[in-house]
């Protein structure tokens, strides 16, 4: 075979040609008429760049392009809120889409709340349950366990659960937001027990996402939860229970 016979044939989204004057992606260094887009770098007739690579080029393009042009105010005056919920029906609808996640709800009075957990409690026949430092007496089961001295990832997979308040509560994506506060306790307290019972305030559900950020301290390690833990596969197969609990319940106190 001669040495001009070794040239590839043309494929699907293969150039005929050998080379192309518009530019070269050999991924060596050369040259353009165009503009070089060499992986290693090159020059062009028209203004190439000597980076090494296509990160490098792709900025100093658009350094280059806005050179000069005049700062451009920013607009602030976006919606913060939904427009179609009321403040009054925020723990409504809230406790709506908590239950559309396949949660367990419960919208109860103040008087309420500590038969209500200990009813729950009983019906799942969960003795040994986690409570978070700060987290009200009166949600506490008899003879919960303290994670002081901290447990390990082996001792919290072996309790039945885990009781918190929450930090603020999203009405529109019924989501849930943890931060480590008091009640609360760090993260992995509400990740890996399989059992979530979670009192949620009226007062600290909001309508909207943006409310709710701006409710929150984003320097403190915030978990947001909605429903409970759920994924699903190429055929859309459910399964609960992989990446946190996979069952939650939750207490509003109107």
């Amino acid at each position: 075979m001669t040495a001009g016979a070794a040239s590839p044939a043309p494929g699907p989204g293969r150039p005929s040609g050998a080379s192309s004057g518009a530019g070269d992606l050999s991924g060596k260094s050369g040259s353009s008429a165009a503009g070089g887009l060499s992986g290693t770098g090159g020059s062009s007739a028209t203004g190439g760049f000597s980076g090494t690579g296509a990160k490098e080029r792709i900025l100093a393009r658009i350094r280059s392009a806005v050179a000069g042009a005049p700062d451009v105010e920013i607009t602030r005056a976006y919606r913060t809120s939904p427009e179609s919920v009321a403040p009054e029906g925020v723990v409504e609808l809230f406790a709506e889409r908590v239950a559309d996640y396949r949660a367990v709800v419960h919208v109860v009075d103040e008087a309420e709340v500590a038969a209500t957990v200990a009813a729950a409690l009983a019906r799942r026949g969960a003795g040994r349950l986690v409570v978070p430092e700060g987290l009200p007496p009166e949600w506490a089961p008899d003879d919960p366990v303290t994670d002081d001295p901290p447990l390990s990832a082996v001792e919290l997979d072996g309790v039945d659960g885990v009781v918190t308040g929450c930090a603020v509560a999203i009405a529109v994506t019924g989501t849930i937001v943890l931060d480590a506060g008091p009640g609360q306790g760090r993260r992995a307290l509400t990740l890996v027990p399989d059992y979530h019972l979670c009192v949620v305030r009226a007062g600290q559900i909001v309508a909207g996402v943006p409310e709710a950020v701006g409710r929150l301290d984003p320097t403190r390690p915030l978990t947001w939860i909605s429903g409970p833990s759920a994924t699903s596969d190429i055929e859309l197969n459910r399964v609960e229970g992989v990446h946190g609990p996979r069952t939650l319940e939750v207490v509003i106190v109107r």
